[in-house]
């Protein structure tokens, strides 16, 4: 029995420690300036955390055999304090220290304003869908109410129609940003918590009711780009689904301009 419960750790922790060294479920190619540096501190809490991973599951089916039942009389044992607290040293480190050295990019998109010139984009989560709003010519996003808000009369986020500034701003269901210029986004709920959730940016943000959320990033790829929302959010939840379309700079351009116009006209 010991010598196939070795057999069995050992197999579970060399197979899964296989897929990931093939990276059998990488994510998706990072799209973003900001990926590049999450990545980087993915990979090596993957290194570190899977030599820490490797040596316990190993150590544990070779103790597993040695200390198995053949017949011998059992001895109490009061551990090893000098080793408890070596160990408890070096977790509290390598945990420590991941984190400190997380600590910048997390605060880097968060903490840190968007550079000037960077595109404004206001995301609004409700059950279940995003709507993405961006100001017009003015450079101005209107004024918004609650009990404005009816997606059925073409006024999914509330724009206040008594505020000048709203006359222009432009509203869709899909996110269109330019390649390689930064996008600063102000999260907003309308009923309860959802995450915005780009897995080709590395962005996952929650957006809150009651909060307007500043995030940035900067994508570096033109393509298509699936956006979810990554927090449980009500029986639709699953269907909570939009797209992010990065598109070159006289693209976007060219269909702020045309969208702005049919605003406009209407």
């Amino acid at each position: 029995m010991g010598l196939a419960l070795l057999f069995i750790i050992w197999l579970i922790t060399l197979s899964s420690t296989y897929y990931f060294v093939i990276q059998k479920w990488a994510p998706l190619p990072v799209a973003s300036a900001n990926g590049i540096a999450i990545d980087h501190h993915f990979t090596w809490t993957y290194i570190l955390m899977g030599i820490v991973f490797l040596a316990a599951q190993l150590g544990l089916g070779y103790l597993v055999w040695k200390y198995r039942d053949r017949g011998q009389k059992a001895q109490y044992s009061h551990g090893n304090t000098t080793m408890e607290i070596i160990w408890t040293l070096l977790t509290a480190v390598l945990f420590i220290g991941l984190n400190l050295s997380g600590e910048k990019i997390w605060a880097a998109a968060r903490f840190q304003g968007a550079a000037p010139g960077a595109v404004q984009v206001e995301v609004t989560g409700l059950q279940f869908a995003w709507y993405f709003r961006y100001p017009g010519p003015d450079g101005k996003l209107g004024r918004t109410k609650p009990e404005l808000a009816d997606a059925s009369v073409g006024n999914p986020v509330g724009i206040d129609p008594d505020d000048p500034a709203g006359k222009d701003d432009v509203v869709t269901g899909t996110m269109f940003l330019p390649v390689d210029r930064e996008a600063e986004l102000v999260l907003r709920a309308q009923d309860v918590i959802h995450s915005l959730f780009i897995p080709a940016m590395r962005f996952k943000q929650d957006a809150v009711p009651g909060l307007m959320i500043h995030m940035h990033f900067t994508p570096t790829k033109i393509g298509d780009y699936e956006i979810a929302c990554a927090e449980l959010c009500g029986l639709g939840h699953y269907k909570m689904h939009g797209m992010l379309k990065v598109i070159s700079q006289a693209d976007y351009d060219k269909w702020l301009a045309s969208k702005v116009a049919e605003k406009l006209a209407q």
